[in-house]
C-alpha cells in the first residue's frame, strides 16, 4: 500500500470541495469522489443535484457509500504526512509562545504559524503550509501573516472575504454586500495604506505633543530653581539692608522675607500641580503613542481599520502655552529707596509687599507716565501674528511682526480660524490669566487694535463690541478715533499716537490703551468678563494703510 501511495500525487487524495485530504470519501454515479460531509452540504445548499466537478445532473439524490479503497489510501497518506511533519517539527521549528498564533493542524505541541489561509480559515506552521506552496489548487488561496479568529474576516451575511472597505459607512464589506454598491468602496489594501499613513501623521503629532510637554516640564523645573535662587538672593540683600536700620524697620524686614518665601512656596506648589498634570498627560500620550506604534506596524488590515477610529482621535490635553510659574520679585526699588531716605521706606514697603503677594497693585493711583513705565517693566510679552487666522488680503512679514493689507485676495485655505470677511488677524499667543502688555506702531490713517476672546466670530460681517468678545479701538479718516465700546465712545486726542500700548489685567477685567510716546492713557475698558483665552487683535483696515508693526517694549527704570 505504501508503494502504491508513493506513486500517486497529493492532488489525488484531496477533496475538490474542501481541498483537504479525504475524510469518509464517497463516490457518486459519475465516478468522482468527495468527502461525505462536503458533498452532502453541497447538495443541501443547491437546488440542483449535480457533480461539483463534471456538472453531471442526477434526477434523484444518489445514495452515498464510502469508497473503502480511497478511504484507506487517504488514511495512509495522512499518516505519512503527519509522521513527516512531526519529524520536521521536532528538528526545525519552535513551539508557539502564548503571544503567537499556533498552527491549527499540529497535533500535540502546537508550533508557531507562519501564515493564515483566508480560504481554509486555518493557520499553518512551516510544515503544514507546504501543500499551499506546492499544490496548484492550494496555491490560489489567499495567505496572510498569521492571525487569530479568522472567521471574523468573513462576511457574516455572505460567507465571503471582507476584501472591500466602504468609506461611506466606514465598515469592511464583501463583494456580495449589494447595499454598498452605490457607496464609495475601495479595496481593503488601499484603505489600509491610507489609514496607515494617517496613523503615521497622528503618531508624529502625539510625539510632538509629548516633546512639547517634556520641554514644558523642564522649563517649569528650571523656573522653580531660578525662583529659588532669586528668592535666596533677595532675602540675603534685604537682610543686609534691614540689619542697618532701627528696630521699627526690622518688623518690615521679617514681613518681606515671609512674603517672598510664601510666594516661593506657592510657586513650587503651583509648579508641582502643573508638573503632575503634564506628567499625567505625557503618560497618557506615551500610552497612546505605544498603541499607535503597535498599530502602525501591524499588517492586519482589518484590525487596523477597526482600531483606527479609537486610536486616531487626539487625547484631551490642556493648552500649556500661556502657563508659567516664573514670578517677578521686584525689590531693587525698595533697596534704593531705603539707602536714600528712611522716611520713604514705609511707602515703598507697602508697594513692594503688594507686588510680591500678588495683590492687585493700585496702578490707578500712580501718575499716568509712572503707571505706563511700571506696566512696561513688569508685564511686557512677546507677540507674534498667527498666519492661520489672517484674512486672505493681509500680507504678513516672515517674522510675524508686521501686517499690511494687499489689493487682492490670496489663495489660502478657508480654515475655521481664518477671518473671511473682516480684514483682521490675531496674535498666536493666547492668555488666560495674569497681566500682559504689548506695543504696536500705528502710522497709518486707518487701523483697528485690541484683544478678542478665542470664541469670537471670525466668519462674515462682525460687530466689534465687548458683548461680542472684542475690546477694540480704531482710527478712521486720519483723525476719527473711537473706542468700540457699547455704545461707542469718540476719543479726543491732542496728539496723533504713532505707537499704541495695549495692557490687559485678566482677573481685574481691564483693557487699557496708551499713547506710548506721550505716556498718556487713551482709553480703558473696565468691568470686562474673561472666561477663556483672549488674543491680541490687529487690522490695518484698507489697501492704503501703513503696516501695523509689533515692536519690542522698551522701558526705563
Amino acid at each position: 500500500m505504501a508503494s502504491a501511495i508513493s506513486l500517486l500525487s497529493e492532488e489525488q487524495f484531496l477533496c475538490s470541495i474542501c481541498l483537504d485530504v479525504f475524510t469518509e470519501p464517497v463516490f457518486i454515479p459519475c465516478g468522482h469522489n468527495f468527502c461525505k460531509a462536503c458533498i452532502t452540504k453541497y447538495w443541501d445548499n443547491n437546488d440542483q443535484c449535480d457533480c461539483p466537478m463534471c456538472k453531471k445532473s442526477f434526477a434523484n439524490r444518489p445514495d452515498l457509500f464510502v469508497n473503502t479503497l480511497v478511504s484507506e489510501m487517504a488514511a495512509q497518506f495522512r499518516k505519512s504526512v503527519d509522521v513527516k511533519a512531526a519529524s520536521s517539527e521536532s528538528h526545525n521549528q519552535e513551539a508557539a509562545k502564548p503571544v503567537q498564533v499556533p498552527c491549527d493542524v499540529c497535533s500535540g505541541t502546537k508550533l508557531k504559524a507562519l501564515k493564515s489561509c483566508l480560504v481554509c480559515l486555518a493557520s499553518y506552521c512551516e510544515t503544514h503550509l507546504e501543500p499551499h506552496q506546492r499544490v496548484a489548487a492550494l496555491k490560489r488561496h489567499k495567505l496572510i501573516d498569521p492571525v487569530e479568529n479568522l472567521e471574523d474576516r468573513m462576511c457574516k451575511k455572505h460567507d465571503k472575504f471582507l476584501d472591500l472597505f466602504c468609506r461611506t459607512d466606514q465598515t469592511c464589506v464583501c463583494v456580495m454586500c449589494t447595499e454598498h454598491k452605490t457607496h464609495d468602496t475601495v479595496p481593503l489594501e488601499e484603505e489600509y495604506e491610507e489609514k496607515k499613513a494617517q496613523l503615521g501623521k497622528k503618531k508624529a503629532e502625539v510625539q510632538e505633543m509629548i516633546q512639547e510637554r517634556q520641554l514644558k516640564v523642564q522649563e517649569m523645573k528650571a523656573s522653580v530653581q531660578l525662583n529659588k535662587k532669586d528668592t535666596e538672593e533677595e532675602i540675603a540683600k534685604s537682610v543686609e539692608v534691614f540689619t542697618a536700620l532701627v528696630a521699627s524697620i526690622q518688623r518690615n524686614q521679617a514681613e518681606l522675607i515671609e512674603v517672598i518665601e510664601e510666594k516661593q512656596r506657592a510657586a513650587e506648589k503651583q509648579a508641582e500641580g502643573f508638573i503632575k498634570e503634564l506628567e499625567q498627560e505625557i503618560s497618557e500620550l506615551q500610552r497612546r503613542s505605544t498603541e499607535l506604534e503597535r498599530l502602525s506596524h501591524t499588517e492586519d488590515h482589518l484590525h487596523l481599520l477597526q482600531s483606527f477610529p479609537s486610536c486616531s482621535s487626539s487625547p484631551h490635553t490642556n493648552n500649556w502655552s500661556g502657563i508659567s510659574v516664573r514670578t517677578h520679585l521686584c525689590v531693587e526699588t525698595v533697596r534704593r529707596a531705603v539707602a536714600q531716605m528712611e522716611e520713604t521706606l514705609t511707602k515703598e514697603m507697602t508697594t513692594l509687599l503688594g507686588d510680591i503677594e500678588g495683590i492687585k497693585e493700585d496702578l490707578e493711583k500712580l501718575p499716568e507716565d509712572v503707571r505706563l513705565r511700571r506696566i512696561q517693566q513688569l508685564y511686557a510679552v512677546d507677540v507674534t501674528l498667527d498666519a492661520d487666522t489672517a484674512h486672505p488680503k493681509l500680507i504678513l512679514s516672515e517674522d510675524g511682526k508686521q501686517v499690511r493689507c494687499g489689493n487682492r485676495r490670496q489663495n489660502l485655505p478657508d480654515n475655521p480660524e481664518r477671518f473671511d470677511h473682516c480684514i483682521d488677524v490675531l496674535g498666536k499667543e493666547g492668555f488666560s490669566s495674569g497681566r500682559f502688555y504689548f506695543e504696536v506702531q500705528v502710522k497709518g490713517n486707518e487701523w483697528d487694535l485690541g484683544v478678542v476672546r478665542e470664541s469670537s466670530n471670525r466668519k462674515g460681517k462682525i460687530s466689534s463690541n465687548p458683548n461680542k468678545g472684542r475690546w477694540v479701538i480704531w482710527l478712521r479718516d486720519g483723525n476719527n478715533y473711537q473706542s468700540l465700546d457699547d455704545p461707542r465712545v469718540p476719543l479726543s486726542l491732542t496728539e496723533k499716537p504713532e505707537k499704541v500700548g495695549v495692557f490687559v489685567d485678566y482677573e481685574e477685567g481691564l483693557v487699557s490703551f496708551y499713547d506710548v510716546e506721550a505716556e498718556t492713557l487713551i482709553y480703558s475698558f473696565t468691568g470686562c468678563t474673561f472666561k477663556e483665552n483672549i488674543y491680541p487683535f490687529f487690522s490695518p483696515s484698507n489697501d492704503e494703510a501703513a503696516p501695523l508693526i509689533i515692536t519690542p517694549v522698551k522701558h526705563t527704570e
